[in-house]
């Protein structure tokens, strides 16, 4: 009787789930078919002939980052190869227009685009941003950014799709649904085995909140939860035809997660290396101030406090010693939450009383920013597992003493002995950078001009050249 009353329950259940599947599967043909009728009714070119449109999703696209870097100079390199191609921006910056944005590229980057760039403004941008959900954060902006991707879709359909800017979920939609061919870069993979360990061993940092650390049961239920996340990750990274990562790290994380290892491979970014070895080196003159200088956005994962309490414990250890030391914060502000971030560290500078030693630059021109590093001792970055770490390289080119966190890109690919000789240093904690830059500062002007020399010589790896020909290399697949 039991086993009747199974079958007739589940017989009907399993028809009805056949049906819906099937219904499901011919609504998502039927749209695959007007996409694709939408992309045929497209405009052609004057010559008749529709131009190939390679898109590129980058809601922050105004943004003033590495990540923004990579993406201009992508746009550069494929203009230059390619002559029958139009470069798409899909954006949320709807508070400029494209010319602001392209001449902002310019001002920031010093990156001068050869043709003109379609930009497709994106009015749901808000979706992806990160305060919308305090829980469930990063399966709340991977479900926002498949939205996000929608709208881009039904807006211009392309060729080639990349995604430039970290969301995998929206690869799959692309793929099947706009029948496009679809590449990625991926500067930081959004969940990495890094992130599982932290939960695991239920250590607080900036995404994993204290509560959660001091409860099993909360520890298990996040380790679950972001066990789940990573196989969905997966599974939407390994429909991408093109993968690229920026460092040694990332390519680690997303082999890992995504086992689609035949179609990536490493593209470091593309570093303003030139610009920046234009800058004389020579020994240091003597002066009555020596200047530690920090490059990234004011965003958590950069760990700004770190650097401030550090500096501050070595003000305290140098007491009444000459030169006098200053601290400058010079970074990009997306948004409100980053200048509350701001607004946060300066209370912290007085909590310390360090505010008159420490100077904030936020969004300066690209002039403001060279003369910062041409003038510093000390180039300093803090941010665990950085995934590559362009300000590194910058500050290296530049001519300062780096002074990196010992993890991530930093400590894989940038601040490794060149030709057997040091081009920096590593630290991890508060008292390890102090003692570090303590330590920089105890070395003779001409012994740290040599290591300034050595740091220089090993930064052409990450030379836009250099990035133009490997990101060449790897899209050529999606052009064929």
């Amino acid at each position: 009787a039991c086993f009747r009353l199974l079958c007739s329950l589940l017989l009907p259940a399993l028809f009805l789930s056949g049906i819906l599947c099937v219904c499901l599967v011919v609504l998502l043909w039927g749209v695959r078919l007007w996409i694709q009728r939408k992309k045929q009714l497209s405009s052609a070119g004057r010559d008749g002939k529709r131009p190939l449109l390679v898109a590129f999703f980058h809601p922050y696209c105004n943004a003033g980052g590495g990540g923004e870097r990579v993406l201009w100079c992508a746009i550069r390199t494929l203009q230059k190869k390619y002559r029958n191609v139009t470069c798409v921006v899909y954006t949320g910056d709807r508070d400029a227009t494209g010319e602001e944005i392209v001449e902002g590229a310019f001002r920031r980057f010093n990156i001068k685009l050869v043709h003109p760039v379609k930009f497709v403004f994106l009015e749901k941008r808000f979706l992806v941003e990160a305060s919308l959900y305090p829980h469930f954060t990063l399966l709340g902006q991977s479900l926002g950014s498949v939205f996000l991707g929608w709208e881009a879709l039904l807006k211009c359909v392309p060729d080639i799709y990349i995604d430039s800017m970290g969301y995998a979920f929206t690869i799959p939609l692309f793929k099947y649904l706009g029948g496009c061919r679809v590449g990625c870069y991926v500067h930081y993979p959004t969940i990495s085995t890094d992130m599982l360990s932290v939960v695991r061993n239920q250590d607080t940092r900036f995404n994993n909140a204290a509560f959660i650390t001091s409860s099993p049961l909360f520890s298990k239920f996040k380790l679950v939860y972001y066990y789940f996340f990573a196989f969905m990750y997966g599974l939407v990274g390994s429909c991408s035809d093109v993968v690229m990562v920026n460092s040694s790290w990332t390519l680690n994380h997303i082999l890992s997660l995504w086992r689609a290892g035949a179609c990536t491979s490493v593209v470091y970014p593309p570093c303003d290396v030139q610009t920046f070895l234009d800058i004389p080196l020579e020994v240091e003159k003597s002066t009555s101030e020596y200047s530690i200088v920090s490059v990234s956005q004011f965003r958590p994962e950069k760990d700004h406090p770190l650097q401030i309490r550090a500096f501050a414990k070595l003000l305290k250890e140098r007491v009444g010693q000459q030169p006098s030391l200053k601290l400058i914060l010079i970074g990009g502000c997306r948004n409100q939450q980053d200048e509350e971030r701001v607004n946060n560290l300066k209370r912290l500078c007085e909590e310390l009383g360090v505010s008159d030693d420490v100077m904030f630059r936020i969004n300066i021109p690209f002039e403001e920013l060279k003369r910062h590093l041409a003038e510093a001792t000390i180039g300093l970055h803090t941010m665990w597992n950085e995934h590559f770490g362009i300000g590194v390289v910058e500050c290296m080119a530049a001519g300062t003493v780096i002074l990196a966190h010992n993890s991530g890109g930093p400590k894989l690919d940038i601040v490794v002995p060149h030709e057997g000789r040091v081009t920096g240093f590593l630290a991890e904690d508060e008292d390890g950078y102090a003692e570090t830059m303590a330590y920089i500062f105890s070395l003779s002007p001409e012994k740290r001009l040599e290591i300034r020399e050595n740091a220089r010589r090993s930064v052409h790896r990450f030379s836009d050249q250099h990035f133009e020909d490997t990101f060449l290399l790897s899209v050529e697949l999606l052009f064929k």
